[in-house]
Formats: C-alpha cells, sequence, structure tokens
C-alpha cells in the first residue's frame, strides 16, 4: 500500500479548516442516544481560528477565475478542488486536482475491525502488529490516522472514523434517524485511466442535482485497512454529479457539494479569501476519487 502522508497531512488538514468546521472532537455523551459500538465524535461548527490559518493562506489563486488557457501546473493542489454555484454550468472550465490513491483496502468486518485496537494508547502495538518500522512513512501514516481521529474539539458537527462497513452503516442510519431509514451513497469515478493529478477539467454536463439538508461525507484515510473519515452535515446543502473531461481527454464523473448557507463560518475561512467571494457565500468542493457521500433517500417504490 502507498501511502503519502505529506499529501494526507496537508490535504485533510485543509478539509478539516474548509469542510469540517474546524478542528477537534470529543467522544458524545450517553445522553445523545448514539448506538452502542459506533465511535462517534463531534467537530466544532464551521468557525476556523487563527491557527489554522496559515494551512493554505493562497487568497491570491481564484480557482474561479481560470479559463481554458490557465497552466496549472503551479497551483496549490488543494486549492483546486473549490469552486463557486456559478462555475457548476456546461462549457465552464475549472482546474481540479483529483489524487491519486491507488487502490482502497478492504474494510475489515466488524468482528475483524473490533479485534484489533484503534488507539493512539497502542500506537507501537498496533506498529508491532503491522510490522512497520518506527518512523517509517508507514508508520507515519498510522500515527496521523489515528491523531485524526482523536481530534480534540470544541461542539459542533458529528464525526466518527469507521474502521468496518458495518460501522460506518450504523453511523449514517443513526444520523439520517430523522430523515427516512433508505439512503445510498455516491463517489467520484475516472472513466479513463490518467496519471495527471491537477489539470483543467471543463463541465460537460451537471446530470444530477440533489438536495441535502442532511448528508454524511466519508474519506479514506492512510491505514493498512480501510479507515473511513466520516462527518455529518446538518445544514443547507446541495449534491451534484457532474460529468468532466480534462485537457489530456481524462474522463470524470464527480461528486461534488455544495454548502449553501456559510454565514456562521468565520468571516476569513480560508475558503472564501481562496474563491474570492464574501462571508455567507456558497462553497462548493469535488469529493476525491475513493470518498463517499452518503444522502437520505425516499422510500422505495414497488412497480
Amino acid at each position: 500500500m502507498k501511502l503519502r502522508i505529506s499529501f494526507w497531512s496537508i490535504f485533510l488538514h485543509f478539509l478539516v479548516v474548509m469542510c469540517f468546521h474546524g478542528s477537534g472532537a470529543r467522544e458524545m455523551a450517553k445522553e445523545d442516544n448514539v448506538p452502542e459500538g459506533v465511535n462517534v465524535l463531534q467537530l466544532h461548527s464551521m468557525d476556523g481560528k487563527d491557527e489554522n490559518k496559515h494551512v493554505h493562506d493562497t487568497g491570491h489563486m481564484h480557482v474561479h477565475g481560470h479559463g481554458h488557457g490557465h497552466s496549472s501546473s503551479h497551483m496549490d493542489p488543494s486549492a483546486a478542488i473549490l469552486f463557486t454555484m456559478k462555475d457548476l454550468t456546461p462549457g465552464k472550465t475549472l482546474p481540479i486536482y483529483f489524487p491519486r490513491k491507488g487502490v482502497p483496502p478492504l474494510m475489515q468486518s466488524k468482528e475483524e475491525a473490533d479485534s484489533i485496537p484503534f488507539s493512539s494508547a497502542h500506537l507501537q502495538n498496533l506498529l508491532d502488529f503491522f510490522s512497520f518500522s518506527p518512523g517509517s512513512p508507514k508508520a507515519k501514516a498510522v500515527e496521523f490516522t489515528l491523531g485524526a481521529c482523536e481530534l480534540k474539539h470544541r461542539k459542533g458537527e458529528t464525526k466518527f472514523c469507521a474502521t468496518s462497513k458495518e460501522s460506518m452503516i450504523d453511523f449514517v442510519s443513526y444520523m439520517f434517524r430523522q430523515d427516512s431509514q433508505y439512503f445510498r451513497a455516491y463517489s467520484t469515478s475516472y472513466l479513463t485511466k490518467s496519471t495527471t493529478l491537477l489539470q483543467n477539467y471543463t463541465i460537460l454536463e451537471v446530470s444530477k442535482e440533489i438536495a441535502a439538508p442532511n448528508m454524511v461525507g466519508c474519506h479514506i484515510m492512510p491505514y493498512p485497512y480501510a479507515i473511513y473519515y466520516c462527518h455529518a452535515h446538518g445544514r443547507e446543502n446541495k449534491v451534484f454529479e457532474v460529468s468532466l473531461q480534462g485537457e489530456n481527454r481524462d474522463r470524470v464523473d464527480a461528486v461534488s457539494v455544495c454548502h449553501l448557507d456559510t454565514s456562521d463560518w468565520e468571516h476569513d475561512n480560508v475558503s472564501f479569501r481562496m474563491l474570492g467571494i464574501e462571508h455567507g457565500d456558497p462553497v462548493c468542493h469535488f469529493f476525491p476519487i475513493g470518498d463517499l457521500i452518503w444522502v437520505p433517500t425516499p422510500r422505495p417504490t414497488l412497480d
């Protein structure tokens, strides 16, 4: 398994600042009625504080302003997942970064996952279990993922790290309990093979628009087996399926999310500076390949 720690450290931190509503986590109290066995944490609301501002302060690069002829070779990759609602039109060209994660590892069964400790308190035991040398890239990946799943919180958004498919489904079901007992996942996929990570893509079609007042985003983490960092958005959102074509003819069916109400985000949030928009304006971003967006769906009808 290839683990690109430098990218993941930056990219996940950027997502924490931009769409996880800041950093930090806590275990939810028992009175929150979380299902037993679901390791649930909470992130505070989107009000990134000063300690996060240095991560990607690239307000000079307005992603939505780039045209067909713009070279994307010198761009900050993390900024090239952002766009605005007005950009979401056929014919629009955007620089987009789709990180390559290789073939995602399989998720463990709940029984297997529960038999392996998932805690930084057991880091050395885990490194021994996986036969990883301390200080190696793979060891740093394990330490990074455990740390990301144990971030300290203030208050706000609910998140957890799924170590098995069952725990992910349990969490998604719990988060949608007021909306529907039915839900489905969307993900970005390549239609052609490509080795280009960052390039200009033209929007061919916005094939689907899904209103998602509640949604759960799950991001694959670097780990010996599949770990998903999931977080729930309870504010007004829309999910879009977008057909893209790259300047080197790559084809991607991409999933994107637009957070329609950003009025509770800090005025100097990094997303506003990157996009050159006002506080409160919608902020949109593409989901990388391998990540999942869960949305509630109506009860299926029988034909």
